[in-house]
């Protein structure tokens, strides 16, 4: 990661750690859905609080618009699926609701998207790397429900 300044690095480390949290959530869902997801889900909705902050370090630094949109996609996402989720309490997974997946499935992968294509910009190995952990995560994803 030579050649990256500070803002990058906080950028790369927020983008791996967010994608992580991603894969580890949807593994433990996957074997516990209803339980751990009631528990527990809300904690990924609550961290899009540190990824605004850091999009507005982004920002106020000077980093293009790629690199701070992911933040704010982020906090419309988890304010969605909070209030779809918690909230309300709609069961939208299962019978699918269209009018509720296609607005929250098109919120997650423009903020998973944001955390990605930038990386193709500071790193081509860190891209590859993260969407290794992206297919996995998709892939676990998919499959948790």
């Amino acid at each position: 990661m030579s050649g990256l300044d500070r803002l990058d690095i906080l950028f790369v480390a927020w983008a791996f750690f967010f994608q992580g949290v991603l894969v580890v959530h949807f593994a433990v869902r996957k074997r516990f859905f209803e339980p751990y997801t009631a528990r527990f889900g809300w904690i990924v909705y609550a961290l899009s609080i540190p990824a605004i902050a850091i999009s507005v370090v982004l920002l106020l630094g000077g980093k293009t618009w790629s690199f701070w949109l992911g933040g704010f996609l982020f906090l419309a996402y988890a304010a969605y699926g909070y209030w779809v989720d918690y909230v309300k309490g709609i069961p939208w997974r299962k019978p699918l609701r269209p009018s509720i997946a296609f607005p929250y499935v098109l919120l997650y992968l423009a903020t998973v998207m944001f955390y990605w294509w930038p990386l193709g910009l500071l790193s081509r190995p860190l891209w590859v790397a993260f969407a290794v952990l992206f297919v996995v995560g998709t892939i676990l994803n998919i499959t948790s429900h």
